[in-house]
Parts: C-alpha cells; structure tokens; sequence
C-alpha cells in the first residue's frame, strides 16, 4: 500500500536539522519513498492531507517497563529501594499472564496515542508482552530482566537465562525485525559476575544488544565502589557486558572516566528524567555525556515511577532540567533533545529509523498545530518540545501502517483494554 501525505510541515530529523514547509512524503509498504517539496507523480492508494500538522518521525521509548503501568501511582514519596521492596516486588510477585497482557496493552495505547513507534521494554512474562505488542503494529526490543540474588547459581537452570534462550530461538528478528530480543541484566545490585559472564557470552554469540540498568542512585554507585573497587560501568566493562551494542538506561551517577568507557564501546545512555526526578534519584549529566560523545536516547522507565507515556514530558524535563543543573539555557539544544526522542532511540535499538528520508523505516507520526497549546508557532521546534502534549497526536504510523488516527485506535481495542484493567488485573494485583 502506498500513502501520500501532501502540504505537510516535515521535520525531518535529518543531519542538516531540515524542516521541509508544505512537503510531501510518500510512503510505500514498510518505507519511506520520496520526502521533497513538489508532489511525487506516483499514484496513491490514499492521501493524508497534512494542512497545518508536522509531520515528523515518531517517538522511540528507548527504556520503559511496559506491565507496570498497573502500579500507576502506587508507593510513592519513597526512594528507589523502599520502593522496590516494600511496595513494587510484592506486588509484583502476583503477576500473572492475563494482568501483564492487560498491563501491557494499556501501557500500549496510552504510547500509541501520544506518538511512540518503538519501545525497548525490560520485564519478564515477555511472551505475553510481545503477544501485545505484536498485535499493536509498533516495534519493541524485548528484554527478559535477569536477577540472582545467590551465590549458589547454575545459568542452565536458571529460569531468567533459560527464558531468554527461548525468547532469542522464538522471536528475534521475528516479523521482519518488528520484534528484536535483547540480553539483559537488571542491574549491578541485583546480580553477580556468574550471571553478567553468561549474559555476555550469551549477547556475544547470539548477536544480541544489551539492557541494563546503570547508576541510578547513589547509593547503587557506592555500593558497588565498595564490593568491587569500580563503578558498575568499569564492573560491566570488565567481564564483557559491553562487548555488544548496547543500552544503559538512567546514568545518573556516571562518572567521567564511566562516559568515556561508554563511548568507546558504543553504548546508549538512556535519559529518564520524570521517573529520576519523583524518585529523587537525582539528574543525569546528559550535556556531559553528549559532550563526551556518548549517544543519549529518552525513556519513560516503568509507569509506577513517571505516571505517564508522554515523550513530549521527556523532552521537555530533559531539556528544564539540563538548563536548572547547569545554569546554562544552551545546555540541550532543540535539534538534540528531538533526536534523542527520535533517531538517537533508533540508533539504540539497531532500528533504520527515527529519520524522514527515502529508504528508512515508515515510523511517522502527525502533530496539529492548529491546537490551542500550538499557536501561534514562532518555531515548531521549540513548540515540540515546550508545548506539545500527547493529546496534539493525530496520527501514529508504525512500519508503514496506520494505527491510531483522530483518536480512534485501529489495531487495539480499548475497551476491552480497560475492561481488563479494572475487572482483573487491579483486583488481582491490589486485593
């Protein structure tokens, strides 16, 4: 099928930061055809006219934890850790596959609506999650987090390594590419060196990237200081983690020796900032880490630390946050948060996207101008990022494929969504 959208405001996202007036973008199955300011002589199958809208590439979630959108405002006003043992693990620990289907479908819709094509997912039930994103439209790495909290650990028997071997043999590359399986551990903290060893050699000779939480809190740095005399950058360095490409979300107690282990082995920084924020984890050094030529994508992190889906939120935080921290209002130009919201999130999960350009991935999504909240528009740029809210997405495509549209959700049902939610999955979970 082939879609024209024609009189568009096109942010491209390209390396020239183009914004394309009155443009047409053509797009033919899965790709980007044509992007230029004169209609394209291919006929159509349909035309979207894009009057008064951006259209521009759509959103990547670089690091988000899909299911927990049912703790939604659940155990705040606490720290990481009294967070996660006394109120997320308990819960938790009631999961089954229909509440993590109904969680991941809600978290789904609420991402669609507000303009994500792709998410890079740590969880586990990760067959059910996929289930759900599959039936989505959009793209996701999946990755089966991995704790061990013994010394007494065998990986062949151990139910996080034996899953992920499932997970890679069953989904990898599955619906060309819409379904990417990545390797994972949960953090320094939560594991040891048996399990990173595995998990690396695992990566190495399955051709897998990497998920991994890194520096979130103080304490989590320290900590490590102490038990292995490095920072959880140089620990993973050290057996390997990093031998693949790679994602560390949050990196907030990075250090500059850590930013430069980071860069020299191509390994994603991923940005949270409203969930580091409510947990008062603290702000990670996202101008430093650019500066030292770390790529920086954006993510949401789990729904029970943020309250929300909104990329338009990341961008906006990273960018106050990235001003308040250095007293400085060009710390985060507007062309690099949109990329770190965009092509920098693509680039983490290995995805030929992110950017409007002949040859790469359909993942577009339509923004109205004409909303109150836009006008009038100065510059779209600067509006994107302080302005704009979930709500202003018209339109999401993911691979090619329309699927959400004026608010109408034409992959998911919503209704049975939320019939799902409060009928089974809170009462399971909060009874």
């Amino acid at each position: 099928m082939t879609i024209l959208f024609s009189h568009a405001t096109v942010l491209c996202m390209d390396e020239a930061g183009t914004v394309l007036q009155d443009g047409y973008v053509l797009v033919r199955g899965r790709e980007i055809a044509y992007v230029g300011p004169i209609r394209p002589q291919e006929r159509a199958d349909r035309e979207v006219n894009a009057t008064g809208k951006v259209l521009m590439p759509g959103f990547v979630d670089a690091h988000t934890h899909l299911t927990m959108s049912l703790m939604r405002g659940y155990g705040g006003g606490h720290d990481l850790q009294t967070w996660l043992n006394d109120y997320i693990f308990p819960v938790e620990a009631k999961l089954d596959s229909r509440a993590v289907r109904a969680g991941t479908a809600l978290s789904l819709a609420e991402a669609i609506a507000g303009g994500v094509t792709s998410v890079s997912d740590m969880y586990y039930f990760c067959d059910d999650i996929i289930a759900e994103v599959v039936k989505s439209g959009i793209s996701a790495n999946i990755a089966r987090g991995a704790t061990v909290f013994t010394e007494d650990f065998f990986p062949e028997a151990y139910p996080a390594c034996a899953e992920t071997c499932q997970l890679t043999e069953k989904w990898h590359n599955y619906n060309d590419g819409q379904i990417k399986i990545d390797a994972c551990i949960h953090g320094e903290y939560t594991s040891n060196p048996k399990l990173w060893t595995w998990m690396a050699d695992f990566a190495r000779s399955h051709g897998l990237q990497m998920h991994v939480h890194l520096s979130e809190t103080k304490a989590e740095q320290e900590g490590c200081l102490q038990r292995h005399g490095m920072t959880p950058a140089a620990v993973f360095e050290r057996y390997g983690l990093w031998d693949t490409p790679a994602i560390a979300a949050h990196c907030v107690w990075t250090t500059p020796e850590d930013w430069e282990i980071l860069r020299r082995h191509g390994v994603t920084a991923v940005h949270n900032p409203a969930s580091n924020m409510k947990l008062a984890s603290g702000a990670a050094p996202v101008a430093q880490l650019l500066t030292a030529g770390v790529n920086v994508a954006l993510g949401t992190d789990g729904m029970s630390s943020n309250d929300n889906h909104s990329m338009f939120e990341e961008m906006k935080l990273a960018a106050l946050l990235a001003r308040v921290t250095s007293l400085d209002p060009l710390a985060l130009r507007d062309d690099t948060v949109l990329k770190m919201a965009t092509v920098n999130g693509a680039r983490a999960q290995g995805r030929h996207a992110g950017v409007v350009a002949a040859g790469y991935q359909a993942d577009l999504i339509l923004v109205d101008l004409r909303a109150p909240n836009l006008q009038p528009c100065h510059d779209v740029k600067s509006n994107l990022i302080y302005a704009a809210n979930a709500s202003n997405v018209c339109m999401n495509m993911a691979r090619g494929t329309i699927i959400y549209e004026n608010g109408n959700f034409l992959t998911l049902d919503l209704d049975e969504i939320l019939r799902e939610v409060e009928r089974y999955a809170v009462p399971k979970l909060f009874s």
